[in-house]
């Protein structure tokens, strides 16, 4: 399965940030549940110097290894 070029960038900003310093752990509001959730945001500032979020993704609570599968493995290609 190939990675959207939409997420490399985003990722690619996440890189970024990270190397700045510009990352921050933010306590936001899940808007379906109401329930908080701790978000991994970029920081920056905007013409008027106020800080700028952006989420890129949030904790996942309990272990996270119950929340994912890893990538199923492509099929060799056939040589006929």
């Amino acid at each position: 399965m190939a990675i959207p070029d939409g997420h490399r960038r985003n990722f690619s900003t996440l890189l970024r940030a990270a190397e700045n310093g510009d990352l921050a752990l933010v306590e936001c509001t899940d808007a379906s549940t109401g329930e908080p959730r701790y978000v991994l945001c970029a920081v920056a500032r905007d013409a008027d110097e106020m800080f700028v979020m952006t989420p890129f993704g949030h904790l996942a609570d309990g272990n996270p290894y119950d929340h994912y599968r890893p990538p199923e493995p492509s099929t060799p290609a056939q040589i006929t």
